[in-house]
C-alpha cells in the first residue's frame, strides 16, 4: 500500500504532518490548451480577459461540485458548464447543445434558449458561484442561490468561462468564499495505470 501512496505522491504520514502533500496535489485551473485564441490566461491561470473561452483543465467527476468567479471588470461575459469539444473562439456560450452558462445579463442559456431570465445582473466586484451535482446546475451570486436550476446536463462537463468587450473574470477553484452545504471544491482526477 505505501508503494501506492508513494508512486500517487502522498506520504504515509498525515496532511498536517507533511507540508508538502497539498502542494504536490496537481491544482484545477484554466487550461491554456483549450482557449480561445484571443483570450489571456494570467494569474497562474486563475484570471480570463480578451474575448474568447477557456475550460479548467479538468472535468468534474466527484458527486457534488462548486467554484466560484469575482468579476473584476464588467463586459460580456459568461460562467458555467461545457463539454470538452466546445468551439472555445465563439462567443457567447450557451447558443449549442455543448454549453449552459449564466450570461452578464442575468439569462441562463443553452441551445440558442434563454432557460430562465433570473433579473439579477451580476456587478463588478460580485462572486458568482456554480455548483453541479451530475443533475442539475445551479448558479449563485454573493453566496445567495439564484434558485433557477438547469437540469438534465449529461455527460463529461468542464467549468467554462467566457469573455469579450473588456470583461475580467478571476476563477476560484479552492479557497472559496460562499461555498454551498455538502458541496466540495473540484479535484483533478488521479487514475492509477
Amino acid at each position: 500500500m505505501y508503494c501506492i501512496y508513494r508512486c500517487l505522491g502522498w506520504s504515509g504520514t498525515a496532511i498536517g504532518d507533511n507540508e508538502n502533500s497539498l502542494l504536490d496535489q496537481p491544482k484545477v485551473v484554466l487550461d491554456t490548451s483549450r482557449m480561445g485564441s484571443d483570450a489571456v490566461i494570467v494569474k497562474n491561470g486563475l484570471r480570463i480577459c480578451g474575448t474568447g473561452a477557456a475550460l479548467a483543465n479538468t472535468a468534474i467527476v466527484q458527486d457534488k461540485a462548486y467554484f466560484e468567479v469575482k468579476l473584476q471588470s464588467t463586459g460580456i461575459w459568461g460562467i458555467g458548464l461545457a463539454v470538452g469539444n466546445i468551439d472555445v473562439n465563439k462567443v457567447p456560450l450557451g447558443e449549442d447543445v455543448y454549453s449552459w452558462v449564466l450570461r452578464h445579463d442575468g439569462h441562463l442559456c443553452h441551445n440558442k434558449i434563454t432557460i430562465h431570465d433570473t433579473k439579477y445582473k451580476p456587478a463588478e466586484g460580485d462572486v458568482v458561484g456554480v455548483s453541479y451535482d451530475h443533475v442539475e446546475m445551479n448558479c449563485y451570486v454573493n453566496g445567495k442561490s439564484l434558485n433557477f436550476p438547469i437540469p438534465g446536463i449529461k455527460g463529461t462537463v468542464f467549468p467554462v468561462l467566457y469573455v469579450d468587450e473588456s470583461a475580467i473574470l478571476d476563477v476560484q477553484f479552492t479557497d472559496l468564499s460562499h461555498q454551498p452545504s455538502g458541496y466540495s471544491q473540484i479535484m483533478v482526477d488521479r487514475q492509477i495505470f
